[in-house]
């Protein structure tokens, strides 16, 4: 049993997602009765001891970090950006500066975008010499996270090329 317990937690690191029973059963090629008492099993002994770690299985079976340690983690990566705010993110990154009111124009909803990004360390807000609006630009975190090297805006300006040729043609 120790065995199994062993490779179902390969199974649930390895993945990084929710899995289902049948799924973990394909993986572990074991009948799913013997899955679900090694997963109870093994449920049984994350929750006993004082880790950071968890399986919950709310939504399938998951290996994941406790609430009280969520903290840690996005200090160390920012965790799952949505589709949305991706784009309002990667409109930032083209612009390299934008004030938040042309942001707004493009984005409807961007002040919700904002917030998380900043909150992320993704992006940064900064009044004008004016004092009235405010602009927003990408951070070092950001250029680390999705792993950019040298110069941004040559990248920024390659990427738009690239857009406007796909536009083009």
């Amino acid at each position: 049993m120790q065995q199994l317990k062993s490779r179902i937690e390969a199974v649930l690191f390895s993945t990084g997602r929710a899995l289902t029973l049948d799924e973990i059963c394909v993986f572990v090629d074991k009948e799913p009765e013997e899955v679900e008492e090694a997963l109870l099993e093994l449920i049984m002994d994350y929750s006993s001891r004082d880790g950071a770690l968890e399986i919950d299985d709310e939504d399938g079976y998951i290996l994941q970090v406790k609430q009280d340690y969520s903290d840690i983690v996005e200090r160390i990566c920012p965790i799952d950006l949505s589709a949305a705010v991706l784009r309002t993110l990667s409109i930032i990154a083209l612009k390299k500066s934008i004030r938040q009111s042309e942001l707004v124009k493009l984005r409807s909803n961007a002040y919700e975008h904002i917030a998380e990004l900043v909150e992320k360390g993704l992006v940064t807000k900064q009044k004008d010499k004016n004092g009235r609006s405010i602009n927003i630009k990408t951070t070092a975190k950001f250029k680390e996270y999705f792993k950019i090297t040298g110069d941004i805006d040559q990248l920024a300006a390659q990427m738009e090329k690239e857009i406007n040729d796909k536009k083009n043609n």
